[in-house]
């Protein structure tokens, strides 16, 4: 059964690991890696990767890309989304830090920002319009 607006927007909004493809060209299956994201209902979404990695070349050159986001238990949902890139800049450490306390336990916080500003490089923020929605709740299994 297809989730209603809401429904779908609030389990876009929880913290879970997202699926995040882009095309990857001709003869060529799109790229799609693991990536945590930010998301407040009505809003767009947004997320962070490494200033001149492959995947921010190809979103930059796409300019489109999709997400998808399930859970099993306690009944099988998914929600994926597709949109236009709104802008592509620089990223921050204000936003390390919050994506950092929206996925990981409040103890495990300090040690992964120590991490990542010492090991990840530069970034960027990418921020995308959820355009087209797919989405579904197919019970228990």
């Amino acid at each position: 059964m297809a989730l209603t607006k809401d429904e779908r927007e609030q389990f876009l909004a929880e913290p879970h690991i997202a699926a995040l493809s882009v095309s990857a060209g001709d003869g060529r299956g799109p790229l799609t890696v693991p990536i945590w994201y930010q998301y407040t209902p009505g809003g767009d979404l947004w997320f962070t990767t490494g200033a001149g990695s492959r995947k921010h070349q190809l979103i930059q050159s796409n300019g489109h890309v999709s997400l998808m986001v399930d859970r099993v238990e306690p009944t099988v949902r998914y929600v994926a989304v597709e949109g236009p890139v709104l802008r592509i800049e620089p990223g921050t450490d204000a936003q390390l830090v919050e994506m950092t306390r929206r996925y990981l336990a409040p103890e495990k916080v300090d040690g992964y920002l120590e991490f990542a500003r010492r090991e990840h490089g530069e970034s960027v923020a990418v921020f995308v319009k959820p355009a087209r929605w797919l989405s579904a709740d197919l019970g228990a299994v």
